[in-house]
């Protein structure tokens, strides 16, 4: 498979990857926390090693690094580092509100298995 570069990021993913996409109500969750806070945050979507799957999310506020890839909408960021890209290809970035409580989920495309706290995986 051929890899497709990106030269704003010197990313490279393969031919057929597309990237993540973030929901307008994740986008919209994010301006709430911002307008709460008084603090401009992005969301940082990673994959860390572990969990029970074998990989789990890491999600938090954090600043932009020089190499992260940077989704934005009205203002609104959501990164990703290069090592998480391939992992995240094609995964959709959301923010739900359950019964049992409200959190920013990923749905991703490439992961075969999940744990049911739904932030572990496996590939």
């Amino acid at each position: 498979m051929k890899a497709k570069e990106n030269p704003a990021m010197d990313l490279k993913l393969p031919e057929d990857a597309h990237l993540p996409r973030v929901t307008p109500r994740a986008f919209a969750r994010l301006a709430e926390i911002a307008e709460m806070t008084g603090e401009q945050k992005a969301l940082r979507v990673a994959v860390d090693g572990g969990g029970c799957s074998g990989f789990q999310y890491d999600i938090r506020l954090d600043d932009p690094a020089g190499d992260d890839l940077v989704l934005e909408r009205e203002g609104q960021k959501v990164l990703v580092d290069p090592v998480s890209l391939p992992f995240l290809a094609d995964a959709v970035i959301d923010y739900t509100e359950e019964l049992i409580g409200a959190r920013f989920v990923i749905q991703n495309p490439n992961a075969t298995a999940s744990c049911g706290c739904g932030t572990s995986f496996s590939i």
